[in-house]
């Protein structure tokens, strides 16, 4: 499954990416901006999950959700924002822009495994 972490810090990009290995995902893109990001999204086939920071220059996180979420193409990609943006009107914010989950920096690997599940529709039993 191909997912694409978009966040303007190598080093958070690369706790993300750790971290969905370590969960089996072996097939993750990378973007530093939403710019790079739409790129991908635009010209590579079968990106299933979209992870975005909120704070990115060139184009941000809640811009590129809003950019997905207005091409019919897109409408069903799963999308969490892993963001700083903490307060309760900036997750309102995301969410009526079309994010399907939120997390708040700093989180844990197990914050990230489940709210991927649930995004994906994966249960545990």
């Amino acid at each position: 499954m191909k997912l694409l972490v978009v966040d303007d810090s190598s080093t958070m990009r690369r706790i993300i990416k750790n971290t969905l290995q370590r969960l089996g995902y072996d097939d993750i893109l990378e973007a530093e901006h939403g710019l790079q990001a739409w790129e991908l999204i635009d010209t590579i086939e079968g990106i299933k999950v979209l992870i975005t920071d909120w704070n990115m220059p060139e184009m941000n996180g809640l811009d590129l959700v809003k950019k997905v979420r207005s091409d019919s193409r897109f409408t069903d990609i799963p999308i969490i924002m892993v963001t700083t943006e903490g307060g309760k009107a900036e997750v309102i914010t995301a969410l009526k822009a079309g994010v399907n989950n939120y997390i708040v920096k700093p989180f844990t690997p197990q914050v990230l495994k489940e709210k991927l599940e649930v995004v994906l529709g994966v249960n545990d039993i």
